[in-house]
């Protein structure tokens, strides 16, 4: 496992890159389906814009659950996408890049009441959630979505240290059930598979069934 600071430029690359494929969003892409099961690409964005805001209040000591809601942001989402995404990724970035950020405890309420995590651990659920959220965007509107082989592989364990099971198909369950790529598949494939994407989702094709990958 990476620590923080190991981890920091690798992350802000991941958050760079989701605002390039935020960046190629218009207003009228917002109903487009996205990877993400039940978001439509306003949904998408709103809970990635609010998810920023959320984690850079956790790295500046902040508790509060409504900093969460997507809700918040969701106006401010649908009248300039790209505007109020890039204004919240340079936030978190700013936040997880100041004194003290990487020894501080990260309260993160919508895990449940008083769930607090150390930056280590914190900035790597941020982490993966961006890497493959950007491709989540990207797949939405049909644009490429790059990553460089380090950004890559550093995420990949942290990506699988994320449990799957039967669990994930309950409601309010972050991801679906992990689903099967070939023996050959790339690691950033690995990754969106073992987090419940399928790696061949379009905007014009969405499978209506998933098998379900062995624990690996």
């Amino acid at each position: 496992m990476h620590t923080s600071s190991d981890i920091l430029p690798l992350h802000r690359i991941a958050v760079l890159a989701s605002v390039d494929a935020v960046n190629a969003v218009t207003p009228d892409d917002l109903a487009r389906p996205t990877p993400c099961a039940g978001w439509d690409l306003a949904a998408l964005l709103a809970h990635m814009t609010v998810q920023h805001r959320g984690f850079a209040s956790a790295a500046r000591g902040g508790t509060d659950l409504e900093v969460w809601d997507p809700a918040t942001v969701a106006d401010a989402v649908a009248a300039d996408p790209t505007g109020s995404y890039s204004a919240a990724a340079d936030d978190v970035l700013t936040a997880f890049g100041a004194d003290g950020a990487l020894d501080a405890t990260f309260a993160l309420p919508e895990f449940g009441p008083g769930a607090t995590f150390p930056a280590t651990m914190a900035i790597g659920f941020h982490f993966v959630d961006y890497v493959v959220h950007g491709w989540d965007v990207a797949r939405s509107v049909g644009a490429a979505f790059e990553l460089p082989r380090d950004v890559i592989e550093a995420v990949l364990p942290i990506a699988f240290a994320v449990p799957d099971g039967e669990f994930r198909a309950e409601e309010g369950s972050p991801f679906r059930r992990a689903v099967e790529v070939d023996d050959d598949a790339s690691a950033m494939d690995r990754v969106l598979a073992h987090l419940g994407r399928s790696p061949a989702w379009t905007r014009s094709h969405r499978p209506t069934s998933i098998r379900v990958s062995p624990a690996r």
